[in-house]
């Protein structure tokens, strides 16, 4: 199947919701409410900032969502369709976020994730981030990781 990612427009934003609340439904049960990118309003991330789409043939299968910055890129929010799940796009899209950030001439990448969503700190650190540091929210905590990318 033939794979494109393209940037997304605001009449994805429901697309890019339905998305994010699917694939981060499975963190509920383990911290008690739903994440961060559940709740957030994607339509005004996409009118502010910039959100790319992987579809996989016809479906939508990842995005990223990220904020240049002056000094580096912030992935806010990696989502992957949990029917797509396993197959490398979450690795395929943080990839994908650094490459932006190469091109816009930034050498850092920074993300965030909860400190119980093991999963993901494993993945980010198999793709060489680091913890840069923890914060406490929500009655959790917050790991802040960073990656220099040249």
């Amino acid at each position: 199947m033939s794979e494109i990612i393209r940037l997304a427009t605001l009449d994805d934003a429901a697309a890019v919701t339905a998305l994010t609340r699917l694939a981060y439904s499975k963190w509920i049960p383990l911290i008690g409410r739903e994440p961060l990118p559940m709740r957030a309003d994607h339509a005004a991330h996409i009118r502010d900032h910039r959100a790319d789409l992987l579809f996989v043939g016809e479906e939508l299968a990842a995005l990223v969502e990220t904020i240049e910055r002056d000094d580096d890129v912030l992935i806010e929010n990696v989502a992957v369709d949990p029917s797509f799940q396993k197959r490398g796009y979450g690795r395929k899209m943080v990839t994908y976020a650094e490459q932006l950030a190469r091109a816009a001439g930034l050498t850092t990448v920074r993300l965030y994730t909860n400190q119980r969503f093991e999963e993901n700190l494993h993945l980010y650190a198999s793709l060489g981030y680091e913890i840069e540091r923890e914060e406490a929210l929500n009655g959790g905590v917050l790991i802040h990781m960073v990656k220099a990318v040249v």
